[in-house]
């Protein structure tokens, strides 16, 4: 770049767990750019996970009305900000045309689409073959910005927070259900976004009857929609069904008192990656949603794939043959109690 960038936008409108992998961009951009303001882009009910990042100045809301992005409000809004950057880890259309028109005049994003005709500096890297995890998509974008990090799972720089009120508020729960916080939290996060294929719901049920058996704390999680899906696997009293009880930060607060976080592909499996917990994952063999493009970005985790040998793997295929439930849920305990027992 001739120019060192001072106004610059990241762009990231789709779920808690995308949002969660583009955060280090901040980080790395301060770094280089100490003086740059940064705003980042993001829909309403993922703002949270961002408000208070140390190196990110705005927080912009995408403008919707009835789940419809809104062209024109957006359009007045990103123009008004004057940014001579934007940086869009995820595109759409819709996306894409609003940044042309608002006035950009450097515009960072994929050079795979059709409507790539919108960015004029043209990232060339098919996300949907996973050679690389989904934060080091993100990260490379910054090369057209002067910034070339090798970035890795040693040393990857999330800088997420968690709000205070909510984790007092999370503490005072957590003492309310007789959870001794001195000792190992387990959560497990049974449902997932849809996005992938699970582990089924059977095998997660085997999971925690044989933590519960060892007399370990674990709590179950997902939203109010969940509750009933969290109730099929909940093997005694002992364990707390605590699905719809909170927010998106009281979750991130959760989770920061927690040791292992236990789930599918989903977003809050990012969330406790990003905290430095101990994530334990489920995924499918199929590349789109494989753990080699979205598993925790994080040394400290225990990832588990189908033992069936099939290649091209699709999702009818995969949901066919079952293949999530050839996952040895044994084994799976086993590990996690070695990890509890180094904890």
């Amino acid at each position: 770049m001739t120019q060192e960038p001072k106004n610059i936008l990241i762009v990231r409108t789709d779920r808690i767990g995308d949002v969660i992998l583009t955060l280090p961009l901040a980080g790395l951009i301060k770094k280089e750019y100490p003086k740059a303001k940064i705003s980042f882009l993001l829909r309403e009910y993922t703002k949270n996970i961002v408000s208070d990042h140390p190196f990110i100045d705005e927080v912009i809301v995408l403008k919707e009305i009835n789940d419809k992005i809104s062209f024109f409000d957006n359009l007045d809004l990103i123009k008004s900000k004057m940014f001579d950057i934007c940086i869009v880890a995820r595109p759409s259309f819709i996306i894409a045309m609003i940044l042309f028109f608002s006035g950009i005049k450097n515009r960072i994003g994929t050079g795979y689409r059709w409507y790539s005709l919108f960015f004029n500096q043209r990232v060339y890297e098919h996300r949907k073959n996973a050679e690389r995890h989904e934060l080091e998509y993100n990260v490379n974008l910054l090369e057209k910005i002067g910034i070339k990090n090798n970035v890795n799972e040693d040393n990857v720089s999330y800088n997420l927070t968690v709000d205070d009120s909510s984790l007092q508020n999370v503490i005072q729960i957590l003492v309310d259900e007789k959870i001794n916080l001195q000792k190992p939290i387990i959560i497990v996060h049974p449902g997932s976004g849809g996005s992938s294929v699970d582990l089924p719901i059977e095998t997660f049920s085997e999971l925690v009857d044989k933590l519960d058996n060892d007399n370990y704390q674990i709590i179950l999680t997902g939203n109010k929609n969940e509750t009933t899906l969290c109730n099929k696997i909940k093997s005694s009293p002992n364990v707390k069904n605590f699905a719809g009880k909170f927010n998106l930060e009281e979750l991130s607060a959760l989770i920061s008192k927690s040791s292992i976080f236990i789930s599918n592909s989903t977003g809050p499996i990012h969330i406790a990656a990003a905290l430095g917990k101990f994530t334990v994952g489920f995924y499918p063999k199929i590349v789109s949603c494989s753990q080699e493009r979205w598993g925790p970005y994080t040394r400290k985790k225990l990832v588990y794939v189908p033992q069936i040998d099939c290649k091209n793997c699709t999702r009818q295929q995969c949901e066919k043959l079952n293949c999530m439930n050839s996952i040895d849920i044994s084994n799976v305990y086993s590990d996690i109690k070695n990890v509890l027992n180094k904890i």
